[in-house]
């Protein structure tokens, strides 16, 4: 049996050792663990309890603010406004209190941006481990039927990208290979994507569209990208679509980064983009209810019946599939281990 790389668990083995051992049933959960939803939904009354959980690993820069916003973000996909935040933190030997410190107050700050408060957690200095890791947990509420889940998409349906692709794995490259890029592509546009690290809440854009519209389904396209963030959500919703690969909106600081590392885009960490199917009579009033919020957004296509996702380009027509593994991770990771 081959090793795993770092990344998400393989979808195979999410349905073969994940989704086969779930302990009991329990007849409040509404939505559940399966391929592209973001969070758990229970039934509580006359209300709904959304529960996420997400880990930061990989960055040691504001990873307590980003516990708090990738979190936030998969209970807001489920167009619920996020309230309560509990995290493990997990310090390596030798931390000191100034590290301690800068964590919880990247917490404290992040959760008042977004009016959540901290319930509760847990801090430990733990053997083996080379830079702290943060695990949260995010809550939130709403009545019973003021949700939407992953796999909502109708056909009729079209499809809204907030933003761009790309985002959080365009922050990441620039700040990760800085040095690399500078010479070819110039101080002031890695300074510009780096700072596009701050754009990757969703919040906004998810309360903005379930005040303005009707919306059958969010997402929040992380690992894997734009790819896998459609791809979810159709094999979620169990319909086609079909995307427009020129009205998906790009950067010029994503376009020139990618180009230069031979990356794909579509393919790259894109927190800070939410994708939302909404009710098709309804999409240009959701871009101007955005628009009027300050956030940017396009229509990048439409939900059929049938299964699949097709990129139409040109008038050709291919299929979509998720990349095998984001390819921020391929790309660090060779060009770090050739240094």
């Amino acid at each position: 049996m081959g090793k795993f790389l770092p990344g998400k668990l393989p979808y195979e083995f999410l349905k073969k050792l994940v989704f086969t051992r779930l302990g009991v049933s329990d007849e409040r959960l509404l939505v559940g663990p399966s391929i592209g939803e973001d969070a758990a939904v229970m039934e509580f009354g006359d209300k709904v309890l959304v529960l996420a959980t997400d880990p930061i690993t990989a960055a040691t820069k504001d990873i307590g603010w980003l516990s708090v916003h990738i979190n936030a973000n998969d209970v807001a996909s489920c167009g619920v406004r996020p309230r309560w935040f509990l995290c493990t933190i997990l310090l390596p030997e030798g931390s000191d209190e100034s590290m301690v410190d800068q964590i919880l107050s990247q917490i404290d700050r992040a959760c008042k941006e977004l009016g959540i408060s901290v319930i509760g957690g847990h801090t430990e200095i733990s053997a083996g481990l080379n830079r702290p890791i943060i695990i949260g947990f995010m809550m939130g509420e709403a009545p019973r039927k003021r949700y939407v889940r992953t796999g909502g998409a109708r056909p009729g349906d079209l499809i809204i990208l907030t933003k761009g692709a790309g985002l959080e794995g365009t922050a990441v490259l620039a700040s990760e290979l800085e040095k690399e890029l500078v010479p070819s592509l110039g101080r002031e546009l890695v300074e510009r994507a780096k700072r596009m690290m701050y754009e990757i809440s969703v919040v906004k854009d998810a309360m903005v569209l379930m005040d303005s519209c009707e919306v059958h389904a969010l997402h929040d396209p992380t690992e894997g990208g734009i790819a896998s963030g459609i791809w979810e959500m159709a094999l979620a919703s169990n319909v086609s679509m079909e995307i427009y690969a020129n009205s998906i909106p790009i950067r010029e600081e994503t376009q020139k980064i990618c180009s230069h590392l031979g990356l794909n885009p579509l393919n790259i960490l894109s927190s800070g983009a939410l994708l939302a199917s909404i009710k098709g009579e309804e999409a240009e009033k959701a871009l101007k209810a955005l628009e009027s919020e300050g956030i940017s957004a396009a229509i990048i296509g439409c939900v059929k019946k049938g299964k699949g996702v097709w990129m139409i380009k040109d008038k050709e027509r291919r299929a979509l599939s998720p990349p095998p593994r984001d390819e921020v991770y391929e790309v660090l990771e060779s060009l770090l281990s050739s240094k």
